[in-house]
C-alpha cells in the first residue's frame, strides 16, 4: 500500500509541477512550441512521466542510466519502426561512417545483401565469393537467429551491426529455407568483402558474357570497357547476368541502361511531395546494337530490376531466368543536425511501361528454374539464355521488334 500510495504522490507531484510551467507559460510561447513541435504537448509530457518514473523506481536503472542522446535515438528508432516501412530507417552518426565506408566497396562481414518483407529478414541474395556465398546462402532464406539471438522483429540495421565485425571472427546464423523442415545452420568466419562489380569474358567463339555483382559509382564505365573489349574479340551478341545482383546506385543503373537504349526513359519515380516525382533518361546515342539477352533472379533487386525492366520494356533485350527480387522503392537521406540521418522511402519505381516492381518484381519473359552456377555449363538458366541470344542474331527470336 506504501508503494501504492507513493507511485500515486509521484504522479500528483510530477502533474502539479508540469500544470504549473502550462499556466505560467504566455499563451502565445505555447502556440509558437507547438508550431515546431509535432507532438501535441500532453503527447510529450507523457514521455517525460515515462522517462521520471523508469529512473525512479526500475531496478536496474541506476547502473545502466542512460545518456540523453540514447533515449533520444531509441525513440527515434522506435518513431520510424512504427511507420512499418523496413526501408525508412534512422541511423546515428557512426552508423552512418560505417554505411559511407561500405559504399567504397569494402568492410569487414559475410557478403549478404539483406531485405525485409512482414517482418521477416529476407537474403536477397549472397555475394559472389564470400563467406555467405561458399557456405551456400540462397536468395529467400529467411534469418532467424545469430548466435543463440532469435532476430525476428529486429530492425534492418541492428541485424547488419551483428552481421559485420572483424575479418577472422566467427559467428553462426540459423536459416529458415523453404522445402526444409528444420532451420539450417550457417558456421561463418567474416572475411574483409572487397566488391568487385564487373566481371567479362568470352564464351565460344562469339558470345560475350557481363555479370554485374552489384551497382556502384563506376559500374557505368567498367560495363562500357568490358563491351569494347568483347566487341574487339568478335563477339556477336552479349548476356548481361543480373543474377544474385542486390542493387546499388540508382545512378549506376541509369548509366548502364545508356550503354544500350537511345534517348529513352530507362525510370520513372513517383511519391507524394513534388521533388519525389522524377522521370530518369539514357542520353542519346548508344554505344552497341548487338543483340542482347538480360539473365534476372529472386535474388536480383532494385537497380537490377531498374535496368531489367527498362530492357524489357524498350524490346531491347530478352529477360530470361526467375522472377525478381521486387524491391522497388527509392530511399533519401536526410541528414539531420548532429550528424544522424534518415534514410525515407520517398517514391516507388516504375519502369516505362509502367509496372510497379516494389513487393511484385520482375517477370522475365522466358522461365527457367535453376541458380547461378560457377560452372556454366552446369548452368541451365545460362544454357537457355545462349539458346536465345543464337535465336537474336539469326533473327528467329519471337522476341524480336515486329
Amino acid at each position: 500500500m506504501f508503494k501504492r500510495l507513493r507511485g500515486v504522490a509521484f504522479g500528483l507531484i510530477l502533474g502539479v509541477v508540469l500544470t504549473g510551467v502550462l499556466l505560467g507559460a504566455h499563451a502565445s510561447d505555447l502556440e509558437d512550441l507547438a508550431r515546431f513541435v509535432p507532438f501535441k504537448l500532453e503527447n510529450l509530457w507523457l514521455i517525460k512521466q515515462a522517462r521520471a518514473i523508469i529512473e525512479t523506481y526500475q531496478i536496474d536503472s541506476e547502473e545502466k542510466k542512460k545518456e540523453e542522446r540514447d533515449l533520444v535515438y531509441g525513440a527515434m528508432k522506435g518513431l520510424v519502426q512504427a511507420y512499418g516501412d523496413p526501408y525508412t530507417r534512422f541511423v546515428s552518426p557512426e552508423e552512418l561512417k560505417e554505411e559511407e565506408i561500405e559504399m567504397e566497396g569494402e568492410y569487414g562481414g559475410l557478403g549478404i545483401y539483406l531485405g525485409h518483407r512482414d517482418g521477416k529478414t529476407l537474403v536477397i541474395s549472397p555475394i559472389e565469393d564470400t563467406p555467405a556465398d561458399r557456405a551456400g546462402l540462397k536468395p529467400g532464406d529467411e534469418i532467424v537467429k545469430i548466435g543463440e539471438d532469435v532476430i525476428i522483429g529486429w530492425e534492418s540495421q541492428q541485424v547488419v551491426k551483428r552481421l559485420r565485425g572483424a575479418a577472422g571472427t566467427s559467428v553462426i546464423i540459423w536459416v529458415r529455407r523453404e522445402g526444409e523442415e528444420k532451420l539450417l545452420r550457417f558456421d561463418l568466419m567474416r572475411e574483409n568483402i572487397k566488391l568487385v562489380s564487373v566481371r567479362s569474358e568470352m564464351f565460344e567463339k562469339d558470345t560475350g558474357y557481363i555479370r554485374l555483382s552489384q551497382f556502384k559509382q563506376k559500374t557505368g564505365d567498367e560495363v562500357r570497357s568490358a563491351i569494347v573489349e568483347l566487341e574487339g574479340k568478335g563477339a556477336k551478341g552479349l548476356i548481361l547476368d543480373l543474377r544474385n545482383n542486390g542493387g546499388g546506385l540508382l545512378s549506376a543503373a541509369v548509366d548502364v541502361s545508356d550503354l544500350f537504349l537511345d534517348g529513352s526513359l530507362v525510370v520513372g519515380m513517383e511519391g507524394r511531395v513534388e521533388r519525389a516525382n522524377d522521370k530518369l533518361y539514357a542520353r542519346p546515342g548508344v554505344l552497341t546494337e548487338l543483340p542482347l539477352v538480360v539473365l534476372i533472379n529472386e535474388g536480383s533487386a532494385s537497380a537490377s530490376e531498374i535496368v531489367a525492366g527498362a530492357l524489357m520494356d524498350h524490346e531491347r533485350a530478352v529477360v530470361v531466368g526467375k522472377k525478381s527480387f521486387g524491391k522497388g522503392s527509392v530511399q533519401t537521406l536526410f541528414n539531420l543536425s548532429d550528424g544522424s540521418g534518415l534514410y525515407v522511402t520517398i517514391a516507388r519505381y516504375h519502369t516505362p511501361s509502367n509496372k510497379v516492381i516494389d513487393n511484385i518484381g520482375l517477370t522475365p519473359q522466358i522461365a527457367v528454374e535453376g541458380e547461378y552456377n560457377p560452372d556454366r555449363k552446369k548452368d541451365v538458366q545460362l544454357k537457355r539464355a545462349i539458346e536465345e541470344l543464337v535465336k537474336l542474331e539469326k533473327g528467329t527470336s519471337p522476341f524480336l521488334k515486329k
